[in-house]
């Protein structure tokens, strides 16, 4: 997949400003150990960061927070996690952010002076705030008409608030760049395909007999295949989101955790791995639309430089304010259910 690179929605500091033209260079000290930081390494921001090398002001590649600076050896910058570190690899080291110690942190992003509909750094989070579905419509149909890379977080609730043929409409009319689930999803996504419950409840809501183990014979019946799109292609999942991203080629990634029953074949049960595939996604996005999942919202934030756009749609206020507390300060909350919520994008981009 060819990489995009998103329009970067600040313009540079004045690298010939007094302060900054007589800045150092950065300082860089080997890794001690294989995953290892040196002392004093500089802990990266979601922020864009400058690093003084050879008397010029460069960008690292991939930023995100809670990272080190990085200078390989062909003299490439990046932001690298400290697990992925290798000893004698050259990391940052200063704690200052004015440019002083060779590091540059720049703050005074583009926000809501300058007009943008998003507003950077200035939403509110209320159950009372009204939701402008225009905006959230025309930020989907820009990123389509630029060739973008929307992704889309999910949590279980999208399937259970019956939500499922609203996202599949976005997967098939290419608002859907990658999709970024946990294990559940697809199984009850799946298991809607198969027996047409979800946790074995009707669409109505109610109970079937036996329906406890229908997720667990979708389960099953999806790794005898060996594979989602073996599933697909067998014609055992025969519609709703996993079905949707085999045959539009969008592509998926679902993780695991403790609780998990099965898991699916598909699903990266390793963390590091699975963060690692999140992050191969992300790296090429425009724009984040997180629905109904705190821990995945929360993670993928962290994940992503202040530039990127993130919608998190949650009925609990909470999920929002713990995803911009946590440093994603770029964030646009919408309170609200998953389903009325796609329901009324889909209204206002078919309408």
């Amino acid at each position: 997949m060819e990489l995009y690179l998103p329009t970067v929605p600040f313009s540079r500091p004045d690298f010939n400003s007094p302060e900054l033209a007589s800045a150092p260079d950065a300082r860089f000290v080997a890794a001690p150990a294989d995953g290892v930081l040196p002392d004093g390494f500089f802990s990266t921001t979601n922020l864009p960061t400058y690093v003084r090398i050879k008397g010029e002001w460069r960008l690292p590649r991939e930023p995100r927070m809670d990272s080190a600076l990085v200078l390989d050896r062909d003299g490439s910058l990046w932001v690298k996690e400290g697990r992925r570190l290798r000893k004698g690899d050259l990391v940052a080291v200063g704690a200052a952010e004015d440019g002083t110690e060779g590091i540059f942190v720049q703050t005074d992003l583009i926000g809501a002076e300058t007009g943008d509909e998003f507003k950077f750094m200035t939403s509110e989070v209320s159950r009372e705030k009204p939701i402008d579905y225009a905006v959230m419509a025309q930020l989907l149909v820009d990123e389509r008409e630029r060739g973008g890379y929307p992704i889309w977080v999910t949590g279980p609730a999208l399937v259970h608030s019956r939500a499922r043929n609203d996202m599949s409409w976005f997967i098939a009319n290419s608002f859907v760049g990658a999709l970024l689930a946990g294990n559940a999803v697809a199984v009850h996504d799946i298991e809607a395909s198969i027996f047409g419950t979800t946790l074995g409840m009707t669409r109505t809501g109610e109970a079937t007999s036996g329906g406890h183990g229908l997720h667990m014979r979708a389960i099953n019946q999806v790794r005898a295949a060996g594979s989602i799109a073996n599933a697909v292609r067998q014609g055992i999942i025969k519609d709703g989101i996993m079905f949707s991203c085999v045959t539009h080629n969008v592509p998926f990634v679902l993780t695991g955790s403790i609780r998990d029953d099965g898991p699916l074949p598909d699903t990266i049960t390793d963390m590091n791995e699975a963060q690692d595939a999140y992050a191969a996604q992300l790296k090429n996005a425009g724009l984040v639309l997180c629905l109904g999942s705190m821990l995945h919202s929360i993670a993928t934030g962290n994940m992503l430089p202040s530039w990127v756009k993130i919608v998190c749609v949650d009925i609990n206020p909470a999920t929002v304010i713990k995803l911009t507390d946590r440093g994603s300060i770029q964030t646009v909350g919408v309170v609200t259910d998953a389903e009325p919520f796609l329901r009324a994008l889909v209204s206002e981009l078919t309408g």
